[in-house]
């Protein structure tokens, strides 16, 4: 819910899935996190509060929040047992569907939206497609990392997933990122994983491993700026390069900031 310029992380991530024509989202949540809900609930108290004020482009703005999917649906996941687990939860409201998976804390600015250029490519391949993005050597070991074969620009054949390689062991500098579409055969390798799991854990990433022995998976070179919002120097970095995409904006807070320069 930390906001970048005006509107919470998790938006952005909500708003890609939208302009990628996906209705339906199901939000994992957890203990203490009721501020999400309540951010896309409709707030007609407080639109009535603005309008009262003359303030109707405020109102409008609320009235936006809540209007932005048509169907929003929330489940817990309870304890934090990894990302795999977190899918997982979410398999009732899913059902035998294909589905996407959007990491909120990777704010992608693109044209079309990431997710919007992974359905081009799974339509092309009918088959799940993760993105991926080159990573720097120093960095990859925090990463999920794949090896592949090329198929076209930008679009690879998935021949095996390391999670979290040593820098020297790391089979690629293609590095997974927070965005999915997988198919429902994904459930049966996930509770495959958690049956053999020790940490309590259930990595996403050992869960595809899995399922690569079942069936081709592909990968989809993100075309667009990723911000890594999950740590701070990350979170700042997006924050400023929001504020200088606005507008209304950009002009003084580049001045502000050419103003701290020694």
């Amino acid at each position: 819910m930390l906001p970048l310029v005006d509107k919470p992380i998790i938006q952005y991530g909500i708003e890609e899935a939208r302009d990628a024509g996906i209705e339906d989202i199901i939000l994992v949540t957890g203990r203490g996190k009721n501020a999400i809900e309540d951010h896309f609930d409709v707030a007609s108290d407080l639109e009535a509060f603005l309008k009262s004020r003359g303030k109707h482009d405020q109102a409008a703005e609320v009235r936006a929040i809540s209007d932005l999917v048509p169907n929003l649906a929330y489940v817990r996941q309870g304890d934090p047992l990894g990302l795999g687990h977190a899918v997982l939860v979410a398999r009732p409201l899913i059902g035998n569907e294909p589905f996407a998976v959007i990491l909120a804390d990777d704010v992608i600015d693109a044209q079309p939206g990431a997710l919007a250029q992974m359905l081009k490519v799974f339509d092309e391949v009918q088959g799940p497609v993760i993105l991926v993005e080159r990573m720097p050597k120093s960095q990859i070991s925090g990463y999920g990392v794949i090896a592949h074969e090329p198929l076209r620009p930008g679009v690879y054949r998935i021949t095996d997933l390391v999670e979290k390689p040593k820098a020297e062991d790391a089979p690629s500098d293609l590095a997974i990122i927070g965005r999915y579409i997988l198919t429902p055969d994904i459930f049966d390798s996930l509770v495959e994983e958690a049956a053999s799991v020790t940490t309590g854990e259930i990595q996403l990433t050992n869960g595809m491993k899995r399922l690569l022995a079942k069936r081709p998976l592909y990968a989809c070179e993100v075309t667009g700026v990723r911000h890594d919002t999950g740590n701070k120097l990350g979170f700042l970095k997006a924050a400023v390069y929001f504020a200088l995409q606005r507008p209304d904006l950009a002009g003084p807070f580049r001045e502000y900031l050419n103003s701290l320069r020694p």
